[in-house]
């Protein structure tokens, strides 16, 4: 597996990865009528948006598998909401639910937390849904739930939970 900074050029396999985990990730729990009507190509439109107006502090990183093919990414900067005390977040961490239990994921959120760092942040924040079977992760990756909000995503209300890590050095040398 390889983890590099992705490129413009990587957006309609990046939307793809976007869908098809969101349809696996979520299956239960969303609606099956609002994950079917998932859309490559507007999810290609917003990536190409978000390559578009990426600014010094949000970063893109993809894995590729070893024939090359994106299997997964992450994306984040600096926190959006500025309702807690961190400074950088992770937008978004998704991989294909056949490379998931092999470590990738936790390679994708040391890259991102690194880089988070590099950029000198010590903090950083996430968003992910309770019902999501993957939340446990963040915690074992040494977050903790700070708070939570409800969402709406179709006609579905969600919990969504608020994890952060107050020191994101420790993940890091927890990571290496």
């Amino acid at each position: 597996m390889k983890i590099r900074e992705a490129a413009v050029a990587d957006s309609e396999i990046i939307a793809r990865v976007h869908v098809d985990s969101w349809r696996t990730t979520y299956a239960g729990i969303l609606s099956e009528d609002y994950l079917a009507n998932l859309s490559v190509e507007k999810r290609k439109k917003s990536w190409d948006w978000t390559f578009r107006n990426l600014n010094k502090d949000e970063n893109i990183f993809v894995c590729e598998d070893s024939s090359g093919q994106i299997v997964g990414f992450v994306n984040g900067g600096v926190e959006r909401s500025g309702e807690y005390p961190y400074t950088g977040e992770l937008y978004a961490i998704y991989l294909l639910k056949e490379y998931q239990g092999r470590g990738i994921g936790s390679q994708l959120f040391k890259i991102m937390a690194e880089w988070l760092h590099e950029k000198g942040h010590l903090s950083m924040l996430l968003w992910v849904l309770e019902a999501n079977k993957s939340a446990g992760f963040y915690t074992r990756m040494g977050g903790q739930v700070v708070g939570d909000k409800m969402i709406k995503i179709g006609d579905d209300e969600l919990k969504e939970l608020a994890v952060g890590w107050s020191d994101i050095r420790q993940t890091v040398r927890k990571e290496r």
